[in-house]
């Protein structure tokens, strides 16, 4: 019986090395991922130190350097996070955390200084120190893969087929990322829809919702419930506080720009038979170089400004303010720093000067206690005096001074009454003077 012979072997294809442009486009952004991967841990470690000596010590030295690398970092994890969104080349479980740490660290600072506030360095401690751990984690993943490819390079199959050994190289300084833990595709359309469509209908909008929550907390909590924000806007709380012997004092929560209706329908409110302790800081010896002065704000805003709109009926009104030269010298720099935005806007040299300017140690503490203190502790002295000889005592004052002017005028014996809701700025539409 004739034998057929076997039929000849078929011999794989030979696989093609990749095209050198194609091959030196990864290796390129193997080193650009290497270098972000590096660049985040040197921002961990850098803000760990610099929270950890502020903390500790009270030492600064170095938070310049801190702010040039975290800017940096912050600008490269927004340019990788785009990247992942454009190609599916960059490794997710590697890069993705980079962005979304920034995402959630920011997010996080927004509840914990509401509620921490004279804690906020031993939180910043905390978060640089999170950082500081994810960036060791990422670069030890991508090391642990990168030796497991090395591992897996050197088996038999390399020794038989030598082609492998620069697609697996062994020897050398490794980089944090190589071309091998990139993915296969550089581009996808499907990746950059599905990308562009969790953006902006899940991501964008609970951002924005949380932002918001935040915003009203923050307005709440630090108003003590005179102010609230609304979807509609913003809302002051007046209080109406009596006492056994037929005295009342009404609290307004006022602010310095808002709807023109909103000062209208404030002035409205007064009895005719009320002594208005009004609000406004006098400069007998020209003190202030730039006058205190919110109208382009209003202007900017479309709102109507408090100094220009709001005209009380012609009851008794009594200026219950301080003087400028009961501030201490540095307050009175600063006022003057900031009133130049205020009356000239924002230009290239008011803002050169801003920061240029260093405010002397416990510069905040001064600033609190002439703006805030030292006029309640006036205005309660007036309330005082007018009370001898009134019964209703109406009090239009910044937010900001109601929360302790309520405590106090409790502590004379009053309780609180009545409150009622007024819409200080509402959302979505003009309100100048309607």
């Amino acid at each position: 019986m004739e034998q057929v012979p076997p039929p000849p072997a078929i011999e794989a294809p030979p696989v093609l090395p990749p095209a050198p442009e194609k091959k030196s486009n990864r290796r390129w952004l193997a080193q650009v991922l290497s270098f972000c991967l590096l660049l985040f841990l040197v921002d961990g470690a850098v803000s760990f130190a610099d929270d950890a000596l502020i903390l500790l010590f009270g030492v600064h030295g170095l938070s310049l350097i801190r702010g040039l690398i975290s800017f940096a970092t912050l600008v490269m994890a927004l340019g990788i996070y785009l990247l992942i969104g454009i190609s599916p080349a960059v490794p997710k479980r590697i890069f993705l955390p980079i962005p979304l740490f920034f995402l959630a660290s920011m997010l996080a600072m927004f509840t914990l200084a509401i509620f921490w506030y004279h804690r906020i360095e031993g939180i910043a401690l905390g978060v640089s120190t999170v950082e500081l751990a994810l960036g060791v984690f990422l670069v030890f993943l991508s090391r642990r893969e990168n030796f497991a490819r090395q591992i897996g390079c050197a088996g038999p199959l390399k020794a038989e087929n030598g082609d492998r050994q620069d697609a697996c190289p062994t020897g050398g300084r490794q980089p944090l990322v190589s071309d091998e833990q990139l993915g296969a595709r550089g581009f996808s359309w499907g990746n950059l829809l599905g990308f562009a469509a969790l953006n902006l209908f899940v991501l964008l909008p609970l951002v924005a919702v949380y932002l918001f929550g935040c915003g009203a907390r923050a307005v709440n909590h630090f108003s003590e419930g005179f102010m609230a924000l609304h979807p509609g806007g913003f809302t002051v709380q007046v209080r109406k506080y009596v006492r056994n012997d037929g005295k009342e004092i009404q609290l307004f929560p006022m602010a310095h720009v808002a709807a023109g209706s909103f000062y209208a329908q404030v002035s409205r409110s007064f009895p005719t038979n009320a002594v208005i302790l009004m609000e406004g800081v006098s400069d007998k010896d020209n003190l202030l170089t730039n006058k205190i002065t919110y109208k382009r704000m209003a202007k900017t805003l479309g709102l109507a400004e408090q100094k220009e709109t709001f005209a009380p009926n012609p009851q008794e009104v009594v200026r219950a303010d301080v003087d400028v030269d009961a501030f201490s010298r540095q307050t009175i720099d600063f006022l003057n720093l900031i009133m130049l935005f205020h009356s000239r806007g924002v230009t290239p040299e008011n803002l050169s000067k801003f920061l240029r300017y260093t405010p002397p140690p416990g510069f905040e503490k001064q600033l609190f206690d002439d703006l805030l203190v030292k006029r309640n502790e006036h205005l309660l002295g007036e309330i005082r005096t007018n009370l001898q000889t009134s019964d209703n005592i109406m009090v239009p004052w910044g937010v900001a001074h109601m929360p302790g002017l309520a405590r106090e005028i409790q502590k004379y014996g009053f309780h609180l009454s009545e409150t009622r809701d007024i819409v200080v700025i509402p959302f979505g539409r003009r309100a100048e003077g309607k």
